[in-house]
């Protein structure tokens, strides 16, 4: 599973020699084995980890039949991490937290897959209103997105992320579908989320349409349509990005239609 991982990043290329029968026996028993997921928490509050566990009722095929957890604070007894297929991170990281630089790392070093899960770990989400100071640790003052640390391969958004793109994702990558992954992966570096990026880069763009996505996705109501047009109420915005990730016209694969088109 790992290696098909690679081989749909791009990370390594189908060897053109002919594999042998012993290697043919090792590849097939690799598609039967189920992937292999790890769930790590670093500065967050554990929503995202709650949207994973909690929903049995959307994500109980996904848990229970598609997948392994592997390695996880309270999915799973273990304290050494294992190899991975897909690790699903969230929080952001805190640059003078050495424990969470180091499991960061490490989680890079372990995981085929590194996900950025929910919008601390995407884009800096509600942390990025951290100045220190807090009691039990006063040095703890610069959270960034895990982009900013380590290579990212998606971003799953939300504040936290729902059960239904929680499973999606996971289930388009074990099918390689790259035109349902696409958004997410343009997402990973995308560190400018603010309800203020609906009005600079799409209502000033010409490009709103009043569908009313953006205010039906914002999960502090920051978002409201007045006038066919998206107001931002700065008090309630946490800068999760969930507004503008979710906007039709936000994402436009320019490069990809012209290539579909032959252009």
């Amino acid at each position: 599973m790992l290696a098909r991982i690679k081989e749909f990043l791009g990370m390594e290329a189908k060897p053109k020699e002919e594999a042998s029968e012993q290697e043919v026996e090792k590849v097939a028993e690799e598609e039967k084995a189920k992937p292999r997921i790890g769930y790590i928490h670093l500065s967050g509050c554990t929503g995202d980890g709650m949207s994973l566990t909690e929903n049995y009722d959307i994500l109980a095929p996904l848990l229970t039949e598609m997948i392994d957890i592997v390695y996880g604070q309270t999915l799973v007894d273990l304290w050494e991490m294992p190899e991975m297929d897909i690790a699903l991170v969230e929080g952001s990281v805190c640059l003078q937290d050495d424990h969470s630089m180091k499991e960061l790392l490490e989680v890079r070093e372990k995981a085929g897959l590194v996900v950025a899960f929910g919008s601390c770990a995407a884009t800096g989400c509600f942390t990025r209103y951290s100045r220190g100071g807090q009691q039990a640790n006063p040095n703890h003052e610069s959270f960034v997105p895990i982009a900013d640390v380590v290579k990212v391969d998606l971003a799953i958004p939300g504040c936290p992320p729902s059960p239904e793109i929680i499973a999606k994702t996971v289930v388009a990558v074990l099918n390689g579908d790259m035109d349902y992954l696409q958004p997410m992966m343009d997402l990973v570096g995308y560190t400018e989320a603010c309800g203020c990026d609906l009005q600079t880069k799409v209502v000033n763009q010409a490009l709103c349409i009043g569908c009313g996505t953006c205010a039906m996705s914002c999960q502090t109501r920051a978002v409201t349509m007045t006038n066919g047009r998206p107001e931002i109420n700065e008090d309630r915005c946490i800068k999760c990005g969930i507004c503008y990730v979710q906007c039709p016209r936000s994402w436009w694969p320019a490069d990809r239609i012209n290539q579909d088109l032959g252009l």
